[in-house]
């Protein structure tokens, strides 16, 4: 499809990159995830069907561990553990972050673990966002192998209810 919509080219040379050490998250991506308040995960069930989680907390709870390592804490939630059982069997994930706002979208591929509080406390404790009041069960720790910045035209603008009274408060308003 690539080749009959004239974009082949560019891929393979992104596809070629693959091939080696995954490209460090930069400044750019750093900034961009942590001031992300949500995500999308997906991950794959053990008869390869995919599953799409959201996640959610303060901005700032997704966190980047490192060069290509990102994480979160697990908040207790419907207690179907879903995306936890996934990855137990096959740890290939995807991430997507998007600034409705701003319509900027980053799309993150890697390897992800589930830590479990009784595992490593530690490492769930430096997770949670301080002052949060949500219950952590684990967290998920992402090694990531791949990124890419999508194409803002489809993303529909967004604001918070505190986005919102900011714009008030301050009498700016976007323009679209």
């Amino acid at each position: 499809m690539q080749a009959q919509a004239g974009s082949r080219d560019s891929y393979a040379a992104m596809e070629a990159r693959s091939d080696v050490l995954p490209d460090p998250l930069g400044q750019r991506e750093a900034e961009f995830i942590a001031a992300r308040d949500s995500l999308y995960m997906a991950s794959v069930t053990a008869d390869g069907w995919p599953y799409v989680q959201h996640r959610g907390g303060p901005a700032g709870f997704l966190r980047q561990l490192g060069a290509n390592r990102i994480g979160f804490a697990d908040f207790r939630g419907n207690r179907q553990y879903m995306s936890a059982g996934n990855v137990a069997e096959e740890d290939r994930v995807a991430l997507i972050l998007v600034d409705y706002p701003a319509r900027r979208r980053l799309k993150l591929i890697g390897h992800a673990s589930r830590i479990a509080v009784s595992e490593d406390p530690e490492t769930v404790l430096a997770l949670m966002p301080e002052g949060y009041s949500a219950i952590p069960e684990g967290a998920f720790v992402i090694n990531v192998v791949a990124f890419d910045w999508n194409c803002p035209q489809h993303i529909t603008p967004r604001w918070t209810a505190q986005d919102i009274a900011n714009m008030q408060r301050s009498g700016e308003w976007p323009q679209i």
